[in-house]
């Protein structure tokens, strides 16, 4: 166990290979689950030096603060990291979806059991 890291008081991320670590995105009202996305060590201290959430794009292999285009930017009220430090928790305050299809959250569909079909299920409000 790495003591600095699991029972320290210091921010020691683990990013991966590909230098991410992965950033579950709530609301800090309702806590339902708005979005995943992953940071680099720049999008990080972005997220902390403004208060808004900023991600790395794996697609656009770049920064993109959420709600750069959209306007729906995602204020941050709390940001926790795991035991291990190799994920972040933003409770954020959103200004509008979080989603790029326009829904609440990206979490919109729900698997049904026969593994295969998808069925649309609606966000509690605000």
């Amino acid at each position: 166990m790495d003591q600095d890291r699991e029972k320290g008081s210091r921010l020691l991320p683990r990013f991966d290979a590909t230098g991410l670590i992965t950033a579950v995105v709530t609301d800090h009202r309702s806590g339902e689950v708005l979005m995943l996305a992953h940071m680099n060590e720049e999008a990080l201290q972005a997220t902390m030096a403004s208060g808004e959430a900023t991600f790395f794009s794996r697609s656009r292999n770049r920064l993109w603060k959420k709600g750069e285009t959209s306007g729906n930017v995602m204020r941050v009220v709390e940001a926790r990291i795991d035991c291990d430090q190799d994920a972040v928790w933003l409770r954020c305050e959103p200004a509008g979806p979080a989603c790029h299809t326009g829904e609440r959250s990206c979490f919109y569909r729900r698997i049904e059991s026969d593994g295969e079909t998808l069925h649309r299920v609606h966000s509690p409000e605000k």
